[in-house]
């Protein structure tokens, strides 16, 4: 896909991507400010996350994301590029499978890929799906981030 557009889809439609890429979101950028409030949020003050003047003559040339940061912008990047028109609420079910492939420095800009995997009927005429979800780097060669993400959607 060429481009960033948000994609509009049906719930009772949606089987029909399975296999296919369905979206990219937007960039996004990493800020300083996100990890050191994650940081604060979850306990995890490692110098290569929250010391700027350490990281920088550290093993990255600088500070990075948590990884868990990382996975945790999944909810944004589907907000900004899935739009389910008639569904009225969305519930994160878990991850089958994540992996970090590579560090994210702060100040990068990440975008998200979704595959749609598996998608099947559930009780309250909901919609549970599978995404693959690629998060990768502006400029990167490889992806930062590969996860497997169950998503519920509900009229």
């Amino acid at each position: 896909m060429a481009g960033f557009m948000m994609k509009t889809l049906l719930l009772c439609e949606v089987s029909q991507h399975v296999g296919q890429e369905v979206a990219v979101s937007d960039w996004l950028t990493v800020t300083q400010e996100q990890v050191n409030l994650f940081a604060q949020a979850t306990g995890d003050h490692q110098w290569i996350h929250v010391d700027v003047t350490r990281a920088s003559e550290g093993p990255f040339g600088g500070t990075i994301a948590h990884g868990f940061l990382t996975l945790s912008l999944l909810p944004k990047f589907f907000e900004s590029a899935l739009d389910f028109r008639d569904s009225g609420m969305g519930v994160n079910y878990g991850l089958n499978k994540v992996r970090f492939m590579s560090p994210v420095r702060v100040g990068s800009r990440l975008r998200a890929r979704m595959k749609l995997l598996s998608s099947e009927a559930i009780a309250n005429d909901g919609v549970q799906m599978s995404w693959e979800v690629t998060v990768e780097c502006d400029g990167a060669a490889k992806p930062v981030c590969v996860a497997e993400s169950l998503v519920r959607r509900y009229p």
